[in-house]
């Protein structure tokens, strides 16, 4: 696909332009927060413990008299690390995976992906909760849990269009010429089947927020001082009634990252995929 063409349909999808709006705020945040943020994240003041959101403190302050808006900003890219290098793992897992998998075929094929349906039977969430119970609560083991957890989406696309791609003339011809398999995979037929990938990869990253998110407010993802909207949320519940904002400001945090990167994988979607585009021509 030219990339005017695909300029053309980004800018006609308002909805993906809405999300990538969203991200690229969430960037911002994320990579400024040293500049942006009022006060120091870690900061106690007993002198402010719970106060609401005011001039000096706009979205108020937690049980430790911490400002909420520095912590939040720093969560931003707390959050956002977790997302993308996790799904950076599984991405990478799953091209590996599924490039054998559509390659080879036969006996290859129905062997890895009889461990695929396994890993699928499998609910992810408990199973990250089973392995982090047994490893040191870090933020790398985090990244590292949810990404070897998390590529079998991955890897069955992969292999889809390897099966697909496997038989054109160019992937013969390159076969022919006497190219070694691992030239054909990298260099013929995985830049021609990247559009999917991407497509998962960026809803991927919403999911991975959310299991940071849920990780942290069970108290098992990312340990206090260190700031996540995880676990500015699980400080919120035990000050519920006296503390709204502890809760509100994180949860439309979480909120909105996951919209955004949502409406911006449907976007993608929509303009890699030229039979939904055909369609409505």
């Amino acid at each position: 696909m030219k990339i005017n063409e695909a300029m053309i349909r980004l800018k006609e999808n308002k909805m993906a332009a809405v999300g990538g709006i969203i991200v690229l705020c969430l960037f911002v945040a994320a990579i400024f927060a040293p500049l942006l943020a009022p006060y120091d994240p870690e900061a106690i003041n007993r002198h402010s413990v719970l106060a609401a959101p005011c001039r000096a403190h706009l979205l108020g302050t937690d049980d430790l008299g911490r400002d909420v808006l520095s912590r939040m900003l720093y969560g931003a890219g707390i959050s956002l690390s977790v997302g993308f290098v996790s799904v950076g793992i599984a991405t990478l897992v799953g091209i590996a995976v599924g490039a054998m998998a559509g390659y080879y075929g036969k006996a290859v094929d129905t062997a890895i992906m009889r461990f695929v349906d396994i890993m699928l039977s499998i609910p992810t969430f408990f199973l990250i909760l089973a392995v982090i119970a047994f490893l040191d609560s870090s933020i790398w083991n985090i990244m590292a849990v949810i990404g070897l957890t998390s590529w079998m989406g991955v890897s069955r696309f992969v292999r889809a269009e390897f099966l697909s791609l496997k038989t054109r003339e160019y992937v013969l011809a390159a076969r022919a010429s006497g190219a070694s398999d691992i030239r054909i995979i990298i260099s013929h037929m995985l830049p021609n089947s990247l559009a999917p990938v991407i497509i998962s990869a960026v809803l991927g990253i919403a999911s991975a927020v959310l299991v940071e998110s849920a990780l942290s407010f069970l108290g098992i993802g990312v340990q206090p001082p260190t700031p996540s909207w995880g676990n500015i949320l699980s400080s919120g519940k035990d000050n519920l009634e006296i503390a709204w904002w502890l809760s509100v400001f994180p949860g439309l945090a979480i909120l909105v990252t996951v919209m955004g990167y949502n409406l911006l994988g449907e976007g993608l979607r929509d303009i890699f995929d030229p039979r939904l585009w055909d369609d409505r021509s």
